[in-house]
């Protein structure tokens, strides 16, 4: 009797063992599918967001009012461990654009009329992404109070330098736009660079030249008390009313650089904003910064950063200030822009 009691009591603990094993049977069948499809979900999480390196923006420029607006980028490349930016600086745009063009530049200032022959050259290889220098155009007088006006121009002679560039057709605008004719009723006289012009009237004792920025500020420094500046050929231009602005330089970035790397040309924008305005209301340190780069030697820049126009300009008003400036260039002679003017995909932003 006691050995059936013992096997009946085998019996019904076996059963349930089997009747619990039935019923945890769906939940250790759930759990691997559940567990799977979490590893597939993680799977493709990591595959679509893959880590992006940091990208580092070769910055280029020149020496002059060009590369006056960067040089609080080039100190941060210098004292600022991971900045973003590197940095080349030139003596001329020779020197500058085949960098840009081979690729060993991401970003560079350059003259206006150039951005839009590089343009053109590349077959929309480079967009405008920033106008950053306006007009640098002074005309002075030595020993002299003739000129208040461009219609006093009339009648005299003005020693000036960049035949055939932009400074001849800046000039040349200006003074049809006032009614003179720059061939009849005045003579210029073009010299190969600003200290010819200097040491001539400086020779002469008295006369009137047309220099850029930072030179007027040599020349002043240079030829003393009786040299002054007579007319800003920029603000002249303003006062037609035409909606352009009289442009001297602007930014170039690869268009290949701009479709890879969106974040860093944005990031560029407004780390230059930054250091543009830093540039004009901190003149001194930017003085300093700008002989340490070799752009201009510290006392002059103290004198002519607040007459280089140092500016950043975006999008549609870049647009506007650009465009309109080429357009006067183009009028006077089409191959100062390279022969054509450029598309709307040349202006960045806009």
């Amino acid at each position: 009797m006691k050995k059936f009691t013992a096997i009946l009591c085998l019996l019904a603990l076996t059963l349930g063992l089997l009747a619990g094993c039935g019923n945890a049977a769906p939940e250790t069948t759930a759990a691997p599918e559940t567990t799977a499809e979490a590893a597939v979900e993680t799977t493709a999480e990591t595959t679509a967001a893959p880590t992006k390196a940091p990208v580092t923006v070769r910055l280029g420029a020149m020496t002059g009012p060009t590369g006056i607006g960067m040089v609080k980028l080039f100190r941060a490349a210098d004292e600022t461990e991971n900045s973003g930016y590197t940095y080349t600086v030139k003596g001329a745009a020779d020197e500058l654009t085949p960098l840009l063009l081979q690729g060993e530049l991401d970003i560079v200032s350059v003259p206006a009329n150039l951005a839009s022959v590089l343009y053109n050259k590349t077959q929309g290889g480079v967009k405008a992404l920033a106008v950053n220098v306006l007009g640098v155009l002074y005309i002075g007088e030595l020993n002299g109070e003739t000129v208040r006006s461009v219609e006093d121009l009339k009648g005299q002679t003005l020693y000036a330098t960049g035949k055939g560039s932009a400074p001849e057709y800046f000039l040349r605008y200006v003074l049809t736009q006032n009614g003179l004719d720059p061939d009849k009723d005045l003579t210029i006289e073009w010299k190969s660079e600003p200290a010819e012009v200097v040491a001539t009237l400086n020779a002469e004792g008295k006369g009137l030249a047309m220099l850029p920025q930072p030179y007027v500020t040599a020349a002043a420094q240079q030829l003393g008390e009786g040299f002054r500046v007579a007319l800003s050929i920029s603000e002249e231009w303003e006062k037609l009313g035409t909606g352009s602005l009289c442009t001297t330089a602007c930014i170039l970035v690869r268009s290949e650089f701009a479709e890879e790397n969106p974040e860093a040309v944005e990031k560029f924008l407004s780390d230059f904003a930054e250091s543009a305005a830093w540039v004009n209301e901190n003149v001194d340190d930017a003085a300093a910064a700008c002989g340490q780069y070799e752009i201009v030697k510290e006392p002059i820049a103290k004198k002519a950063i607040p007459k280089c126009n140092i500016v950043c300009i975006t999008g549609a008003d870049m647009k506007d200030a650009l465009g309109g400036c080429l357009n006067v260039l183009f009028q006077q002679n089409p191959a100062a822009v390279g022969g054509a003017l450029p598309g709307d995909d040349f202006y960045y932003g806009a």
